[in-house]
Parts: C-alpha cells; sequence; structure tokens
C-alpha cells in the first residue's frame, strides 16, 4: 500500500488515517482519484466504523466500499461494532488495491461483489457463520477481525498466516474466478495448469478434511488448502499474487532501495512481468521475516515458492494485473 499526502498540509498520511497527524485536518479518501481529498462528504459509517472514504451519491450516502456490504453483524451484542469496523477497514484495502488493476471501481462495468458482515456472537445466541463465496455474494465472520480468535483458529487449522485482508483477498478470489471465466481463453488455460474446477466441490473438501493434504503436496501448492479443489488452488494462488504486490508497493512507499530494485518510481501495479512481482515479493517478505526474528516476531511471510507455485501466481498475475485486463 503506498503512502499519501493530506491534501491541507503535503504531510505523509497513511490509508487508514481519519486525520493528519501533522494539521489535524479531517482526512477523506476518494478511490475514483486513489488520493485523499478537500472539501469531500465523509462516508455514512465514519461515525460508526471510523470509515475515510468519501460519500457516494444519493440518500444513503454511504462510500463505494460500505455500499457493498448488504447485510452487518449483530451490531446490539457485545464488541461487534468493533469487530465490524476492523473488518470494513480490511476490505478497503483489499479493494483499493485490486483497483489498481481496474477490479471493482467505480469504473469496472462489471459484476461487482456484495458482501454479509455477520458475526458467531448475536442478541439472540450464537450463529454459525462460514466464510464463503456464492455467485457474487461474500460472506464475512467479523469474529475473526479479533486477534486471538483469530490466532486460535490459525494454530488448530495449522496455519502458517491468517488475517482479515487475507480472507478478503481469498474469497474476492472465488468472485474474480467467475468474472474472468466469461473468457474462455482463461477456462482452458486454467484447466490446463490448474486442474478441471467441474470436480465435485463438496466431495473435495470432505475428503482434503478427513485425509489431510496429499502427501508431497508442497512441490505443487502455495498452501496445503489449495490441494483440495482447483477453486481453492486458484483462490489461494491469488491470494499470494495479492500479498506479494501490496508488500512490493510498501517497500517503494518506504524507499527501501535494494540490489533487486533501485527505482523508487517503480509501481508493481503495472508490472506486466509476473515472474518479476514473485521474485521481488519474495524477497521484501524475506526480508522482514529477517527484521521480525531480531525482535521476537513470528515471520510475516512464512512460504517457500518452488518453481511450480511460481508458475501458478505468473498465470494468476497475467489474469489479474490491468494489462491482461485492457487485452481482454
Amino acid at each position: 500500500m503506498r503512502l499519501f499526502e493530506c491534501p491541507s498540509c503535503r504531510a505523509a498520511v497513511t490509508f487508514t488515517n481519519t486525520a493528519c497527524l501533522s494539521c489535524g485536518n479531517d482526512l477523506v479518501f476518494d478511490i475514483e482519484r486513489e488520493a485523499f481529498v478537500s472539501g469531500a462528504d465523509p462516508c455514512k459509517n465514519r461515525s460508526a466504523i471510523g470509515c475515510n472514504w468519501k460519500a457516494g451519491a444519493g440518500e444513503a450516502s454511504l462510500c463505494w466500499s460500505c455500499a457493498m456490504t448488504a447485510v452487518i453483524p449483530d451490531t446490539f451484542h457485545g464488541e461487534n461494532v468493533s469487530l465490524w469496523a476492523e473488518s470494513e477497514s480490511a476490505k478497503r484495502q483489499v479493494l483499493a488495491t485490486l483497483g489498481r488493476w481496474g477490479w471493482f471501481t467505480p469504473s469496472d462495468t462489471g459484476q461487482l461483489p456484495v458482501f454479509h458482515m455477520l458475526s458467531e456472537a448475536t442478541s439472540r445466541g450464537p450463529s454459525n457463520v462460514v466464510m464463503a463465496h456464492d455467485r457474487g455474494t461474500i460472506t464475512i465472520n467479523v469474529m475473526e477481525a479479533d486477534i486471538v480468535e483469530r490466532v486460535e483458529r490459525r494454530e488448530n487449522l495449522g496455519e502458517k498466516l491468517r488475517t482479515m485482508v487475507g480472507h478478503f483477498r481469498h474469497e474476492i478470489a472465488h468472485f474474480l474466478f467467475e468474472r474472468l471465466s466469461e473468457h474462455p481463453e482463461f477456462v482452458k488455460a486454467f484447466r490446463a495448469l490448474m486442474g478441471d474446477e467441474r470436480e465435485d466441490y463438496g466431495e473435495a473438501l470432505k475428503r482434503y478434511y478427513e485425509n489431510g493434504p496429499p502427501a508431497n503436496w508442497e512441490q505443487n501448492f502455495v498452501t496445503a488448502y489449495a490441494s483440495s479443489h482447483p477453486h481453492e488452488d486458484w483462490a489461494e494462488s491469488v491470494t499470494h499474487i495479492l500479498h506479494l504486490t501490496d508488500m512490493i508497493d510498501c517497500a517503494v512507499a518506504m524507499k527501501w532501495q535494494s540490489p533487486h530494485l533501485t527505482d523508487m518510481t517503480y509501481d508493481p501495479y503495472k508490472e506486466a512481468d509476473g515472474e518479476r512481482i514473485v521474485e521481488l515479493g519474495s524477497y521484501f517478505g524475506m526480508a522482514v521475516n529477517h527484521i521480525n526474528r531480531s525482535v521476537g516476531v513470528g515471520d510475516i511471510y512464512p512460504f517457500v515458492l518452488n518453481d511450480a507455485v511460481r508458475g501458478k501466481l505468473a498465470f494468476v498475475h497475467s489474469w489479474l494485473s490491468g494489462h491482461a485486463q485492457k487485452a481482454a
């Protein structure tokens, strides 16, 4: 994620800021201009969940991101409002970065995702919530915005990385598959590389949870869960190429030069070479891992990307990047 400027004093501000720390100016982000702007009305959800995006047109006055949320959690129960706020913040980050490739922006003429933000804790009692995607509707369990809850589930599932940003990227990836499937050449190339997505999904997941991943899954998949079904291989690969691209963007924003990248005007979202993204993202991921270890913190990107996985990530990048979208 890039750093931005306060429109009043030009001081550096981050994507999540609601006010400039230098001059105190209220900040409102305009997704169409990809910048903080002056004189814009804030989203109606600003007071409730700290949304810092610009209000849209119409009586609702919700921003572009909040307007995509059709269902919110039970706000009368416990910590649900703060969990909803954390979840929407993660969603805004994911939408803003995907927007750099032209996905789901106000100028995107294709179908947009619809979000159901649900909590397992409600005023009526416990509710079962499963993260999922169904024909453009994405369900998110806001309980995982609680870091303690999320770490416990990560440990129980034996996962290396589990974040709200990752959840949004993964579930949105399933919808991106549907959008891209409108192109027959995509489906043909996908099946040749990742397998036939028409395989029974329910049976595949049942087999995975009963038996675990296949032996030596690391040779072909970025995560164990990616081995469960071609749809999950795609979703996990999309998640990782988005992670890697965003990490590079952050490194450039902080002017982090290296032998691999000296051009501090470099924009990874304009990079046409997916292998270059994987190479740079892996380098910066390992560098931050090393820094984290110096203070006893876990790795930020605890993955090893072999040639087979790198090939899948480059394939994903070729279809998600603005270059491929414009060509299509």
